[in-house]
């Protein structure tokens, strides 16, 4: 049988789709007791900082954020002027994504510091610039919403949330709730993770 080389192409992304998922699972994936951030008890844990530490999986992460971020972008009819990133998990993200992609980012903090600028966010976001916020692991969606809320609040128009993990539990419908496009590169089904 012949294949064009749009099919082995795909065949390939997807055969390297299927290994950064079980890198990130293989690198992130604890077991236990965990008390997740919405106060939820779990028991596995996948542990952002043990995949976006590493350079592995990190830059092949980038290149997959750039392509859903060109499908996006393609799908909405608005090209994203900046990258977002909620502290602490999502600088690394955010940071190799503007390398990939050549897009400046701002970094969005938990709360707005009370010393210097007194800034939520930092870096440059000019009012009305449309960004997409980047997220490492979206349980609840809860610290995505408020990370675009501040966006939201300083100017900025959110085009979409987009996780490297999405734990099916809520996330998706609760930033979908917020009036949010939500998309993840992989859920924990992908990852191979079960309760």
């Amino acid at each position: 049988m012949h294949t064009t080389h749009d099919e082995a192409t795909e065949g390939r992304a997807d055969a390297g789709r299927d290994d950064l998922a079980r890198l990130i699972a293989e690198a992130s994936l604890l077991r236990g007791s965990f008390t997740l951030r919405s106060g939820r008890t779990s028991s596995y844990y996948l542990d952002k900082y043990r995949f976006s530490t590493r350079p592995e999986i990190l830059a092949p992460l980038a290149r997959l954020f750039a392509d859903r971020i060109a499908i996006v972008e393609r799908e909405v009819g608005r090209r994203a002027e900046r990258l977002a990133g909620a502290e602490l998990g999502g600088v690394p993200l955010v940071t190799a994504v503007a390398l990939e992609t050549g897009r400046p980012c701002v970094l969005v903090r938990n709360s707005r510091k009370d010393y210097g600028t007194s800034r939520q966010i930092e870096g440059l976001l000019e009012q009305g610039d449309g960004l997409i916020l980047l997220e490492d692991v979206a349980t609840t969606g809860g610290q995505a919403i408020e990370a675009c809320e501040a966006i939201r609040v300083a100017g900025g128009e959110v085009i979409a949330v987009v996780s490297v993990i999405d734990r099916e539990e809520g996330a998706r419908e609760n930033i979908e709730s917020a009036g949010l496009r939500f998309e993840a590169l992989f859920t924990k089904t992908d990852l191979g993770v079960d309760e």
